[in-house]
């Protein structure tokens, strides 16, 4: 058998695409991602060595520059080279821990620098006109208010919602257990409102006549577990009442949970916590937003604002 350190760097990107999604317990859509993007890099090497596919030993510092300069050089968008660069550094970061790399090739490379934006989310008042908006007058009107409220009530992300059983959520406890990236759990508080609105869909699931043994909380018409475009279609429709902004997507309540608490007066670390982040910095942004905002509101209110 070949030693591990022989195999061309496809054969090795397939096992790290399958420790992401089994060990580290990434989410489809990331792994994808990953996929994609490393692809791309192998496609670059294939054409610089007119057709070989070299081992990931033989891989240069060089040749991941060349990679990266030519994604400029063709106007790809920074933020997309930036993400490609934390592709790669995953990827051989692995091979290094693995003991397949000495040393990792993309140590020392520079991240472009990303311009900052804002994330879209919704007024108070819209968001609240969007909820009273679902009809619930069906089996899936009951589903599409609950998965709306609970998205705004919990700040959960999309892969998440979808993940959720039965048993993840405790209505008396006020509580939903949500398994986030890598598999890490956290619990969620469930509000008295959105209590009352999971209760009444939990009474009636049944009716969506779920497939047998199917623990999903949120089934589609045909009794299995929703999917992640199945909601992004019914969050889109619903949203689109209320809002003329482009994407409206699951992530836009996400964005709209979490500006609605620090406009309130909740603590940054505590919205941290809700939303999962392992960072602060990332949930910073939402500071950014939130002060913007006032200043805004500032300059239209103050008789001084725009006084010399």
């Amino acid at each position: 058998m070949k030693p591990r350190k022989d195999k061309a760097v496809r054969r090795e990107i397939e096992e790290y695409l399958r420790y992401l999604s089994q060990e580290k317990r990434y989410s489809a859509h990331t792994v994808r991602a990953y996929g994609t993007d490393l692809g791309q890099f192998v496609e670059h090497l294939v054409q610089e060595k007119e057709g070989d596919d070299p081992p990931a030993e033989a891989v240069t510092k060089e040749a991941i520059r060349s990679f990266l300069g030519g994604l400029v050089r063709h106007g790809m968008a920074k933020r997309s080279v930036a993400r490609k660069l934390v592709a790669l550094r995953s990827f051989f970061g692995y091979l290094t821990k693995m003991g397949i790399l000495k040393t990792n090739p993309t140590v020392g490379f520079a991240s472009p620098k990303v311009e900052k934006y804002l994330p879209e989310f919704l007024r108070e008042e819209e968001m609240f006109d969007a909820l009273d908006g679902v009809v619930q007058d069906s089996l899936s009107g009951i589903r599409d208010r609950a998965i709306l409220e609970l998205f705004y009530g919990t700040g959960m992300r999309l892969s998440e919602l979808v993940g959720l059983d039965v048993e993840d959520v405790d209505v008396d406890a006020g509580t939903v257990r949500v398994y986030g990236k890598g598999g890490k759990e956290r619990v969620l508080p469930v509000g008295r409102g959105l209590g009352k609105t999971l209760r009444a869909y939990l009474s009636r699931r049944m009716a969506f006549q779920p497939e047998d043994g199917s623990r999903a909380l949120f089934l589609n018409r045909f009794g299995r577990r929703i999917s992640t475009r199945g909601v992004q279609i019914l969050v889109g429709r619903w949203l689109k009442r209320v809002s003329e902004k482009e994407k409206l997507s699951p992530h836009v309540l996400r964005h709209t949970f979490a500006t609605h608490l620090l406009d309130r007066g909740a603590d940054l670390e505590a919205v941290k916590e809700l939303l999962g982040h392992a960072s602060l910095s990332t949930t910073q942004i939402y500071t950014h937003m939130t002060m913007d905002r006032l200043k805004s509101v500032y300059r239209q209110a103050h008789p001084r604002a725009e006084s010399a």
